[in-house]
């Protein structure tokens, strides 16, 4: 039998790491199981009692903030007969109870109650069934969790990447980023290559010409990278990577005050003046579009420009992908911004958008495709011969080139392999 890891050589994966059943179950348990998974915003989490219902791989998880506002990642499952605890996406409790026998819980996962003690006697300590809990830690806002305890710390998996989620949540324009809301859907392919979307420009042109068409000039330019020479990608270790489209929005805290504002923005720009000095309201309007990079952190989530991307494995040919729109938050005088931002998102990332649904015709071929010869490589080499280190020691290459997912299988074959 063929070691998964040897599966991948750098420059090209076989196919069957998109196709294989016994393949993806190893991913569940050596990559879902044993790394720091993204599973919730901190804003989605705002006060004591708040919850959000989850999935850490196929495993469905609670992630709760509890009376002295420490985060939990809980197992979904009851720790009696194995019923789900929650079935609601997001809320506010005291607790979960079980509705198959009442077994109640804390919200750090504590087994608080059990009904009908009698013929427990001598059998149960409840301080020895909580549920099961995995390890909780944030960075930037960003919640993450593993099942793994001897994981390392989340801020060393980050590395690099931790300063580009920095970066990332300069788009608040000086007021905390939120959640303003979320899409799901389905498609019929393998998690991996949506993952290697986010750091794809070289289909940008191709596949988006239409979005393309459908914006004004100044946001068509904007986007225009494919031979900028200061559009790159960069591998930031640990599977993580970061392509820089528009590199002069890679750091929003950096404005010398000569660009102008886009004009399509100018009613914006008169109703966030009754309320903000004209410097507040420049970095706020300048934040609009977001930053001018996608981050992709291994395994399952992308800070995309102005939006989150998260994806669920479901089964070797089934992934669900969550589109999460988010904006500033701060007083009622932003509504209008965080609208704006909102029907942006929309015309992209919505479900009826210019973007995402190419996408997901893309995705869906690649599966198919690849059932055909299913060990033929999957080429990454494009941009292999031009890669090189920059002054950060970061492996780098042009915006088109497959940097960001020879970044991803480096990791991916890191984990599969190791025993």
């Amino acid at each position: 039998m063929t070691w998964p890891g040897e599966l991948v050589s750098g420059d090209r994966v076989a196919g069957s790491l998109y196709t294989d059943p016994a393949i993806f179950a190893g991913e569940l348990t050596r990559i879902f199981e044993r790394t720091w998974v993204w599973v919730a915003h901190e804003s989605e989490l705002p006060g004591p009692g708040t919850f959000r219902s989850t999935h850490v791989g196929t495993q469905p998880v609670i992630v709760t903030r509890d009376r002295a506002g420490d985060l939990h990642t809980l197992v979904n499952r009851c720790r009696h007969r194995g019923a789900s605890l929650c079935e609601r996406q997001n809320g506010r409790a005291n607790g979960f109870t079980c509705p198959y026998h009442a077994w109640s819980y804390g919200l750090d996962g504590t087994l608080r109650g059990v009904p009908y003690p009698t013929g427990y006697e001598g059998v149960l300590e409840k301080a020895d069934l909580p549920l099961v809990t995995l390890r909780t830690e944030s960075h930037g806002g960003m919640i993450f969790a593993t099942f793994d305890p001897g994981a390392v710390p989340l801020r060393e998996f980050l590395g690099d990447a931790a300063g580009w989620i920095d970066r990332f949540m300069l788009q608040g324009g000086g007021f905390p980023i939120k959640v303003l809301g979320r899409h799901r859907f389905t498609y019929r392919g393998n998690w991996k290559i949506q993952l290697e979307n986010t750091t794809d420009g070289y289909h940008f042109p191709i596949v988006h010409r239409s979005w393309m068409a459908s914006v004004d000039a100044e946001t068509a330019n904007m986007m225009s990278f494919m031979t900028d020479q200061d559009a790159v990608t960069h591998d930031l270790g640990n599977g993580h990577s970061v392509m820089r489209m528009v590199p002069d929005r890679s750091d929003l805290a950096v404005d010398d005050g000569t660009e102008p504002l886009p004009a399509r923005f100018a009613p914006l720009v008169e109703d966030l003046s009754r309320t903000f000095p004209d410097d507040e309201v420049r970095r706020l309007v300048r934040s609009v579009h977001g930053t001018g990079f996608n981050l992709n952190l291994f395994p399952n989530v992308a800070m995309s420009g102005s939006f989150f991307r998260v994806l669920r494995p479901v089964a070797v040919d089934e992934t669900v992908v969550e589109h999460i729109a988010i904006g500033p938050d701060g007083p009622p005088e932003l509504d209008a911004l965080n609208r704006e931002r909102l029907r942006i998102h929309e015309h992209f990332q919505g479900p009826f958008g210019f973007g995402t649904p190419d996408d997901a015709e893309g995705w869906d071929r690649v599966q198919r495709g690849a059932q055909a010869v299913p060990d033929l490589p999957i080429m990454v080499n494009r941009g292999l011969s031009r890669e090189s280190r920059d002054g950060e020691g970061w492996p780098t290459s042009h915006v088109t080139d497959e940097t960001g997912m020879r970044a991803s299988y480096r990791m991916w074959k890191q984990l599969m392999s190791d025993e």
